[in-house]
């Protein structure tokens, strides 16, 4: 049974108010009304050897001692590189080891001494070696054994979790049709369970599965999205793919992403599957979308609701069946189900994503090493190099401790020099504004001015490379003047709610668009339409019978464009 503990707290002192109600199969305190945290307490039972959602065994009737907070299988895959690790091979090949909450190994219910930070004193190519050395002989026997024991202690929690998802994802679609709905497929263990229940619940084959293709993804992820296809025939998989951008070009352009700037989940992964959404949904107004999202994964997810609107992508309704659902439970479903699932997680990995993510742990980074030697070695050496061209003195450092990770702005990046936008007032006229180019003016400066108007060619002197930009009822709001092929344009501000900031906005996104398609992710009325020609020219276009004038391109993001937020710079 899945709990949830009330978590009702006072703003200002963070202490817990008198409410401390425990509450099961609903997210929703009924004593306070706030919403709860799912919590979990997994045991260890002694004589079956097995970890247990219940403190009772079900099999041997005798208490559990307290283990872990969550817990997911070591496959012998990574049992071996562990004992590899340790100079112990093959030491625990007949033991039932886990790995629980905190990246702690446990053998046989006992915590084993083991410490990321150590691998750093490792030969790689000496462990790989062994690896593959030993990885001959190494055998599956007992792994099949302990979990056979694992799924039989643990099978009425499985039978509660199933029947509580299954429920919810036929109540939630009943108002939609298999074409207004598809899951979100990442090739992970997460969508991959999702996409089980959802075909299992509505018993359709042919629900829609979308692959957010980010170019990045780990080879096994590649192996399994193929196997996946060939295992369901009749489930149509679409692949949303930015193949206009290059993930190692931007990298040398604007720096890699860093936590706090993950630009590329923009450009390679909610872009394209926007496009890919509005060309397949093009006539609906909202969208079922399933995803495989689960509050223990991270302290941002765990804020994330149910049932929610997408707050990057338009027209979509979020539905996440499983999101209070631990690793636990998520190895039960696949092992109980004895559904296909990704390589990686035999290896080790605990997440698959972009294999290559700054938001990847020590020991990802470490497997990757020994799994993927080739990227890995590359991948560095095109980190070594950004660190030298912004100018750090020892870039090994800075790349080998991680501090690349931590990277914010676009200081010592050449790109980041294109948000900086020269302007005075005018001293002659009022409210009007003199702004010095880095790009010369094309006919294209004026469709990012259109979200405040629309554009009029013929009330301005055309000898003057004059255009005014009038509202619905025909007044003009603003006038430009810039002649084409020029760097200089003067701003005259009409209409007193129309701010300098916004004009900024306009021209920030003109000097630094690099068609990353946040502005279209962010367009509810798919009024924009961001195009990359043969030649990398970037073509944005905002369509007048589609735009409401709403406005949200514009100050959705700081000073208008995304790849200005990430590329901020200090200014003396």
């Amino acid at each position: 049974m899945i709990t949830y503990i009330c978590r009702n707290k006072d703003i200002k002192t963070g202490e817990d108010l008198p409410c401390t109600n425990t509450v099961c199969k609903t997210s929703i305190c009924p004593s306070c009304g706030q919403r709860a945290d799912a919590g979990s307490q997994i045991y260890w039972c002694k004589s079956c050897k097995t970890p247990i959602y219940e403190e009772v065994c079900p099999i041997c009737n005798k208490k559990g001692k307290k283990l872990a907070t969550d817990l997911r299988p070591v496959f012998p895959e990574e049992r071996l590189l562990l004992e590899l690790i340790l100079g112990t091979p093959y030491a625990f090949l007949e033991k039932s080891v886990w790995n629980g909450s905190g990246n702690h190994y446990y053998v046989d219910g006992k915590r084993i001494p083991f410490s990321v930070k150590d691998l750093k004193q490792l030969n790689i190519d000496k462990v790989r070696e062994e690896y593959q050395n030993y990885q001959e002989k190494n055998t599956d026997r007992y792994f099949k054994e302990q979990m056979e024991i694992f799924l039989q202690a643990n099978r009425e929690r499985y039978e509660a979790l199933v029947e509580e998802a299954d429920e919810y994802i036929r109540r939630v679609a009943a108002d939609y049709n298999f074409m207004e709905m598809f899951v979100s497929f990442s090739g992970g263990k997460d969508s991959t369970v999702v996409s089980d229940l959802v075909m299992r619940a509505l018993g359709n084959p042919k629900v829609l599965h979308i692959f957010g293709d980010t170019t990045l993804e780990f080879p096994f992820t590649y192996e399994y999205v193929k196997r996946f296809k060939q295992e369901h025939p009749q489930t149509p998989v679409i692949t949303a793919c930015n193949k206009e951008k290059d993930f190692e070009e931007l990298c040398r352009m604007i720096g890699p992403p860093s936590r706090v700037m993950r630009w590329c989940c923009t450009v390679f992964k909610t872009g394209s599957i926007q496009k890919t959404i509005k060309s397949l949904f093009r006539n609906k107004k909202e969208i079922l979308t399933f995803y495989g999202i689960r509050r223990s994964e991270s302290a941002s997810r765990s804020k994330y609701d149910r049932d929610s609107d997408s707050p990057k992508i338009t027209k979509q309704r979020i539905i996440s069946p499983i999101i209070d659902w631990m690793d636990f439970d998520i190895w039960l479903y696949l092992l109980t189900t004895g559904i296909d699932f990704n390589r990686a997680y035999r290896l080790g990995y605990a997440r698959v994503g972009c294999w290559c993510c700054p938001n990847n742990s020590g020991w990802s980074e470490f497997l990757s090493k020994i799994h993927m030697k080739e990227q890995s070695t590359h991948f560095r050496e095109m980190l070594l190099e950004f660190a030298r061209e912004i100018g750090k003195e020892d870039a090994e450092v800075y790349v080998d401790e991680g501090y690349w990770k931590a990277r914010q702005g676009g200081n010592g990046v050449a790109y980041a020099q294109k948000s900086v936008i020269a302007f005075e007032p005018c001293a002659t006229q009022e409210n009007t504004y003199n702004y010095e180019l880095q790009k010369p003016i094309e006919t294209e400066l004026y469709e990012l001015f259109r979200p405040f108007g629309y554009l009029n060619y013929e009330l301005g002197n055309e000898r003057l490379g004059e255009v005014y930009i009038l509202g619905k009822n025909g007044v003009p709001q603003l006038k430009l003047q810039g002649r084409i092929g020029t760097k200089k344009l003067k701003v005259t501000l009409l209409d007193q709610k129309i701010t300098e900031d916004k004009i900024k906005c306009q021209i920030t996104k003109y000097q630094m668009c690099m068609g990353c398609l946040a502005c279209e992710s962010v367009c509810r009325h798919d009024a924009i339409s961001i195009k990359e020609d043969d030649d990398g020219n970037i073509h944005y276009q905002i369509l007048d019978e589609k735009c409401v004038r709403c406005r949200e391109c514009v100050s959705h993001f700081s000073a208008g464009c995304y790849m200005r937020k990430v590329l901020a710079i200090k200014r003396n």
